[in-house]
């Protein structure tokens, strides 16, 4: 898979430098779509100093490359974050408000706190000057940052989860609606790491007795 053209820069961050807000944390989440599994999101600070990282949107890159990424995002940050909403959550808030939740939780432990935030188009309910554009992880190396650790936190824990509940392949599709994934549940049933109120889980759950459809 090649490494992705389009390259983030700093324009989201030095609207906030401007106005005199030089610690700008990037938020950024993966999972949001899945059927199982948690919602995990990132914050990071990387030093406001306009340089080049190769960080890039986490969705566009080898899995190799999103670890290597990752920790230099951990080596270089001034400060990060990554706070997960299980299916709990997600069921009891919806996938918005556990995402919400969860980027909250993840921002409040950053230290140094930030000053700013650029997020994925999440309209964080915050005091906090907010930039949140569609596709921030392809153009903030902040937003990038935080999509690899995300993404490759995310991925940690699917792993564990598909040793925790074997015959999902949650290693391979990460919870995701994949025919796999649909076929293992019209064997298996519904496990505790599933989102109940996600509507394929639900109709399970309810007695259909066709597998699930994809969203």
């Amino acid at each position: 898979m090649p490494v992705p053209s389009t390259t983030p820069d700093w324009a989201f961050e030095r609207e906030h430098w401007r106005r005199g807000h030089f610690r700008v944390a990037g938020v950024d989440e993966a999972g949001r779509g899945a059927w199982a599994g948690p919602v995990t999101v990132a914050a990071v600070i990387l030093p406001g100093t306009a340089q080049d990282y190769p960080f890039r949107d986490s969705k566009q890159l080898p899995a190799a490359l999103r670890e290597e990424y990752a920790a230099e995002v951990r080596r270089v940050a001034l400060s990060w974050a990554v706070e997960h909403a299980w299916p709990e959550e997600v069921d009891r808030l919806n996938v918005l408000g556990a995402t919400h939740a969860a980027a909250l939780r993840a921002i409040a432990r950053l230290d140094p706190l930030p000053q700013a935030l650029v997020t994925d188009y999440l309209r964080l309910r915050t005091p906090l000057p907010l930039s949140a554009p569609p596709k921030a992880d392809a153009l903030s190396y902040s937003v990038a940052a935080a999509s690899l650790l995300a993404k490759t936190e995310r991925d940690r824990l699917m792993a564990e989860l598909d040793l925790r509940h074997p015959g999902y392949g949650f290693a391979a599709h990460k919870g995701y609606g994949a025919p796999a994934h649909r076929a293992a549940l019209g064997e298996l049933g519904v496990s505790a790491a599933h989102r109940r109120s996600y509507a394929p889980i639900a109709r399970l759950l309810s007695g259909e007795a066709d597998p699930p459809r994809l969203l």
